[in-house]
């Protein structure tokens, strides 16, 4: 064995390094104000990486399964809820994407030496994660790397984007692989100093003049609500609103609420003349999930926006409907509000974890996000805390605010650097959220990793088509028939 070939290890130290894995990766994922527990994430990736170096491809593919599975089944038991034992089918998929990546990073360190393969590994990392989230039928971008340090505000989401933030966790990772941990660790605080520190004790104490908001924007959280009981939240949150006003004194004044938002599917239909007319009564503009009819017998899940006349003035379909739930067909196309406030995109739920959707409205100019959400009470607490870390990642990479209103919470009110101003818990039925929103005046921008991404995935893909053929070369069959 030569000394740029990975030294294999033995299963002792794979059955350690793979617990060291489950425990970071739980610990990253576990809520906590200071967040400093996301830094967990980075030994979980570590460990995975350190994994790769077992004797054999077959070993390693089932060493990340087994680990997989361990770490996405708890975080998701919500599936077990919703799907029962099918789910166990569900933590199996996510599970096969570590598989495949200790596999194909395996095959790198062996086919091209520690130092060459290591830099291959970030590679295979970042397109897996990518594919796994934004590609193929099951995507789903939920305990990617990057939100686990959702809590955390030290990110340049602004640069790197939520995937980036993944290529640089394994690209730290390989270092190991080609370095030593000394020579890594120098390295790393050289450059946390020069990017975090230094710019935080020259800029972190300079005053920032905050401009007042734009749009202040309510919501009420209502879980499939009769009719009378929509009417009654909207009324209330009018009056509630009237009395802060009535009561505020000194100060800058407060700017009138003028949208209101509901939740998807608080309709199971089209928005009703009693909620125009409120609307045209109470001159307030109304965001409201329901249905929009389409040919056949299905129906487009649908958010309406009613204006302070009384019409639907714009209306948005949900992009990527959730497999294996009845939840319409997907958007024929997506357009921007051109609101009284500026341009405002409109996605529903689980739109807002796509970044191929969300980054079509920002294209378009949306300087805001407003996001209608359905998640059901049943699901449990730790699936709305995970669906409640994209909203501060996505505001933050596009440098937008985003005003999310859940069914049952968690509800936010996130400001363009990610920052949560205000949020109605879970559950929270009846509960009201109000945010002041300041919209860019340029609108957002994308990150780099929307370039990164796919090109990585095209890197990737070459490598598997490289290693296809050489296995087929190499096979009997092939040496008979070119004899």
């Amino acid at each position: 064995m030569t000394q740029s070939q990975p030294e294999p290890i033995g299963w002792r130290k794979a059955v350690v390094l793979a617990l060291v894995a489950v425990v970071c990766f739980h610990a990253a994922y576990t809520p906590a104000k200071s967040g400093l527990l996301a830094f967990g994430i980075v030994g979980y990736v570590a460990c995975l990486v350190q994994l790769a170096r077992l004797r054999t491809t077959r070993q390693s593919f089932y060493t990340g399964l087994a680990l997989g599975f361990a770490c996405f089944a708890p975080q998701l038991e919500c599936f077990w809820r919703i799907f029962g034992p099918a789910a166990i089918a569900l933590w199996l998929v996510l599970a096969f994407w570590i598989a495949l990546f200790l596999s194909l990073a395996h095959l790198a360190l062996a086919r091209f030496g520690l130092r060459r393969g290591a830099l291959l590994v970030p590679i295979l990392w970042t397109s897996l994660e990518y594919f796994r989230s934004e590609l193929y039928y099951l995507k789903f971008s939920w305990l990617n790397v990057g939100y686990a340090f959702a809590e955390l505000s030290i990110c340049p989401w602004d640069v790197v984007g939520v995937y980036g933030v993944g290529l640089a966790t394994a690209a730290w990772s390989s270092l190991f692989l080609a370095i030593s941990a000394r020579r890594v660790f120098l390295y790393t605080s050289v450059t946390v100093a020069a990017l975090v520190v230094v710019p935080h004790l020259i800029f972190g104490t300079a005053k920032i003049k905050r401009p007042g908001p734009d749009l202040r924007v309510a919501g009420v959280q209502l879980e499939f609500p009769a009719p009378s009981q929509m009417i009654q939240a909207l009324d209330r949150v009018v009056a509630d609103d009237k009395r802060l006003i009535e009561n505020h004194a000194g100060g800058r004044p407060i700017a009138n609420l003028s949208l209101i938002v509901l939740s998807e599917y608080t309709l199971d239909g089209e928005p009703t003349e009693e909620l125009k007319d409120w609307c045209r009564a109470n001159q307030k503009f109304l965001i409201v999930g329901g249905k929009d009819s389409s040919p056949g017998s299905n129906y487009y899940n649908t958010a309406f926006v009613i204006s302070t006349n009384g019409e639907v003035v714009f209306k948005q379909v949900k992009s990527v409907p959730i497999q294996f739930f009845k939840d319409g067909l997907p958007a024929p196309e997506q357009k921007v509000w051109e609101s009284p406030w500026g341009k405002i995109g409109i996605c529903i739920c689980y739109d807002l974890s796509y970044t191929r959707v969300t980054d079509e409205l920002v294209r378009q100019g949306a300087q805001m996000l407003i996001v209608p959400t359905m998640d059901v009470a049943e699901w449990g607490q730790h699936q709305h805390e995970l669906h409640a870390r994209v909203a501060p990642v996505r505001a933050a990479e596009y440098g937008i605010p985003i005003f999310r209103l859940a069914s049952s919470g968690i509800s936010q009110g996130v400001n363009k650097s990610g920052w949560v101003q205000s949020s109605a818990p879970f559950p929270g039925e009846g509960e009201v959220i109000v945010f002041g929103a300041v919209l860019p005046k340029g609108g957002g921008s994308l990150p780099l990793d929307r370039y990164l991404a796919p090109v990585c995935v095209g890197v990737t893909g070459l490598f598997i088509s490289w290693l296809a053929v050489g296995t087929f070369v190499k096979s009997p069959r092939f040496r008979r028939h070119s004899g």
